[in-house]
């Protein structure tokens, strides 16, 4: 299986060395000699500048900047090979809603966390009612600093919370409330809240001093929680009978799979005629016209392409 990989650089990085393990012939691309040169030196099968001097591939993997992704994907589109491109799938809701009705069948969208093992045993406790019927999603994804040049916070994290949340409820629910913390210009924090038949409470911020990953599944007689992304257990903790003592925690064990190389076997699989990865392009637009729309809840301007 010769897969292509558009941009080799801290993320790309990850998914050349995990096709690597899953023994694909990577083809990378990369206008920078430095990526090219550590493509080359870390098992890279070709490597080329540009996208045409590519030959024979089964698949396309985008791991460009964000606000590359629209004009990566343009290029990409008229050869008719399946392309798995990194999340957000654009950084405006226009370029979505035009790719996702020009390659339904093409573009597909790299959303990890649907693919984590916590975010998994929480979507099976929801689904089975373990706790009683479902009320909620919380999730925060909190850190010091912001590494992406290009997009802000937003474009950069809150998909990753919407995909946890359609995940785990079956369907992504839509902002209805969003507050931002700005200055000069600069998106620091956003919590937003989101209304489908379940309610989703997410909280991105980058200027928290520990680092935090946190997915809680709120329900009627309890709650199931991931407290980190690196955990091997849910934790479940069933409604007190009244609020004296420590909480009787019952611990779920799950899987050590890490999501980014489960998604890459899911693309492998379905371009050797499995089924379709899970995000598909009209869920990548719905993400970032869910974007936009929490940013202009909150007062934030939406780029235009």
């Amino acid at each position: 299986m010769r897969i292509g990989l558009i941009g080799c650089g801290r993320w790309g990085r990850n998914i050349l060395r995990d096709l690597n393990v899953l023994n694909a012939l990577v083809t990378v691309i990369d206008p920078d000699g430095e990526a090219r040169r550590y493509a080359s030196a870390n098992g890279a099968d070709a490597v080329f500048d540009a996208v045409n001097h590519a030959r024979d591939i089964d698949g396309w993997i985008v791991a460009t900047p964000s606000t590359s992704h629209a004009k990566v994907i343009d290029i990409l589109l008229p050869a008719g090979v399946p392309i798995f491109c990194e999340k957000p799938l654009t950084c405006d809701p226009l370029s979505a809603h035009r790719i996702a009705e020009s390659a339904a069948e093409q573009v597909f969208v790299m959303d990890k966390w649907r693919y984590h093992a916590g975010v998994l045993e929480l979507g099976r406790i929801a689904r089975a009612e373990a706790l009683g019927p479902v009320q909620g999603v919380v999730s925060r994804r909190l850190a010091w600093g912001h590494d992406h040049a290009d997009a802000d916070l937003a474009w950069i994290l809150l998909p990753h919370e919407f995909s946890i949340a359609h995940e785990i409820l079956g369907e992504k629910p839509t902002p209805v409330f969003a507050v931002a913390e700005a200055d000069a210009g600069m998106l620091r924090a956003m919590t937003v809240l989101s209304r489908g038949t379940n309610w989703h409470l997410s909280e991105i911020g980058s200027r928290t001093e520990k680092r935090e990953r946190r997915v809680e599944l709120r329900c009627r007689d309890g709650v199931a929680i991931l407290a980190n992304a690196d955990d091997a257990f849910i934790s479940m903790i069933r409604n007190p009978e009244r609020a004296v003592g420590p909480p009787e925690i019952e611990r779920i064990a799950i899987g050590a799979t890490a999501p980014l190389y489960a998604e890459l076997v899911a693309f492998i699989a379905y371009l050797r005629g499995g089924p379709r990865p899970k995000s598909s392009v009209a869920e990548g637009a719905s993400v970032v016209a869910s974007i936009a729309l929490a940013r202009e809840l909150a007062g934030l301007a939406v780029p235009r392409p």
